[in-house]
């Protein structure tokens, strides 16, 4: 369990059942559905499930943070926002463990060092490869990386479509939800706070 989100591994490192315990936990639901899991079209499926979980709720073995911690210092006479945008990601619902498709936009205003751009899209997949609420995803991004990098402000906007919503309960498959957080530079200056927006518009 990753150290992030204010989760220590020890809390659960005893607690987290064995592989065998997580295939029987997927035939009592195959029984549970009305199916039977010696079915030969069934007899793989429970490895097969635990197997895509493992890939599925990867982020839980990753700490964010660590993926800032190499950084460049050869920014001389940059004064901007960085911005990587349309990061794809596919997450769970943490209500009812069903997909969330979805793209988040990060930016931050370097202070005396940057990043490599691709360990921004790292952060928002880790968070991505965990049950979430898209809000709490929106938030940890920006704290992780205000805490680490000590940029002059960090913005991240995330729009996704929830398949809780989409394919069950009130079946609205046009919807999309947005989240927005802002710390810094583009919270306090709605000039750039607005640039940002027009930007990933």
């Amino acid at each position: 369990m990753a150290t992030d989100m204010n989760i220590k591994a020890a809390d659960f490192t005893n607690k987290r059942p064995s592989r065998e315990e997580a295939k029987e936990a997927v035939r009592t639901l195959l029984r549970w559905v009305g199916e039977d899991p010696q079915r030969e079209g069934l007899l793989d499926t429970p490895s097969r499930v635990v197997s895509a979980y493992e890939e599925f709720f990867s982020g839980y073995t990753k700490d964010a943070a660590s993926e800032l911690l190499k950084t460049f210092e050869d920014i001389e006479g940059f004064d901007d926002m960085v911005i990587v945008k349309d990061i794809d990601f596919v997450s769970h619902c943490e209500h009812h463990m069903v997909p969330i498709l979805g793209k988040a936009h990060v930016a931050y205003w370097p202070d005396k060092s940057v990043v490599g751009i691709s360990k921004l899209a790292r952060v928002v997949d880790i968070f991505a490869k965990r049950l979430v609420s898209q809000e709490n995803m929106t938030r940890n991004i920006v704290e992780t990386i205000e805490g680490t990098l000590k940029p002059k402000g960090v913005a991240a906007y995330i729009t996704a479509n929830h398949q809780c919503m989409s394919i069950r309960g009130v079946n609205k498959g046009g919807s999309a939800t947005d989240t927005a957080m802002f710390s810094g530079i583009f919270k306090e200056d709605m000039h750039v706070q607005k640039r940002f927006l027009d930007s990933i518009r």
